[in-house]
């Protein structure tokens, strides 16, 4: 077997010329020594396999938790011993989940996730992370209601990744814009890589991504629905980054956008003067880490 020391020598001669980059394999470890002073917290990084996107008739065919300690300023302290279980659908998984996933019929038949189990190894976090946290929280706070409890962070929206010079937020596409490389698409695999970029200093703003991430998560927004605003100013509302729920979720079939605090009455003045010309109540609806993401808000 060839000597790590010595491939990472031939790495190193390929870089300096400047015609290669190498891409490393990941190999989790601890990444930061404690804080003194600073009083850690409990994360849990999650990420589900499933059927499917739709929560409502698709279902979860892995799930895998990951538990890492990090300080109040963003520091990832030491990454835990993770939970990772398969689980047998109702229906076969469909062949394109096995294409894009790996796991088949085979490998999940007789495997169940034990709730008493996922309580227990969950119930511990200060905070629940997951990469499109709008998917994975849907998924599982149906799985297992005491999600609902928790608050969540998203590594995808609650980073600016596009600010920090990067041209996508796709796990993989992060990984190796990082240097390094992982078996995608398990779902273990994934929280390992996503809590390794969440360590790691962003190259603009120079803070850990995991400090970039909590100040986001801590904030509350505000979501305002335009609910009928005239229709020859879609173009307005979308172009200004409000989105349409055309879909029969007992919200409002109307524009919406979320808001920062700060923001929330210069919105509200903005949609008075330019798109309804005059003042009208709006709904609005506050969000913090408890909700977001989640299909209540």
């Amino acid at each position: 077997m060839t000597d790590p020391a010595e491939l990472e020598k031939l790495a190193a001669i390929l870089e300096e010329s400047g015609d290669y980059r190498v891409l490393r394999r990941l190999k989790p470890q601890a990444v930061a020594n404690r804080p003194t002073g600073d009083e850690s917290r409990l994360g849990l990084f999650v990420d589900v396999e499933t059927t499917g996107l739709d929560p409502e008739k698709d279902e979860i065919i892995e799930l895998a938790m990951l538990p890492f300690r990090y300080s109040l300023e963003g520091a990832v302290i030491a990454v835990l011993d993770p939970f990772d279980h398969l689980r047998q659908p109702l229906t076969p998984i469909p062949p394109a989940v096995t294409a894009l996933t790996g796991i088949t019929d085979e490998m999940v038949a007789g495997q169940k996730i034990d709730l008493d189990e996922v309580l227990e190894f969950a119930g511990p976090a200060d905070l629940v992370v997951a990469h499109n946290a709008a998917f994975d929280r849907r998924f599982l706070e149906r799985l297992c209601p005491d999600f609902c409890a928790k608050p969540w962070a998203c590594s995808m929206a609650e980073i600016d990744w596009a600010a920090e010079g990067f041209e996508g937020t796709k796990l993989a596409y992060l990984a190796a814009d990082n240097g390094f490389f992982y078996d995608r698409h398990r779902a273990a695999n994934d929280c390992l890589a996503a809590v390794e970029l969440l360590s790691r200093t962003l190259p603009r703003s120079g803070v850990s991504g995991l400090a970039s991430l909590l100040a986001r998560a801590r904030q509350t927004t505000w979501r305002i629905w335009a609910a009928n605003s005239p229709f020859e100013f879609k173009d307005l509302l979308k172009a200004r980054g409000y989105r349409w729920n055309g879909e029969d979720n007992g919200r409002p079939r109307a524009w919406y956008v979320d808001i920062p605090d700060d923001r929330k009455d210069a919105e509200l003045d903005y949609l008075w003067q330019e798109i309804y010309k005059r003042k009208v109540d709006l709904d609005i609806t506050k969000v913090t880490a408890f909700d977001r993401y989640s299909d209540r808000t």
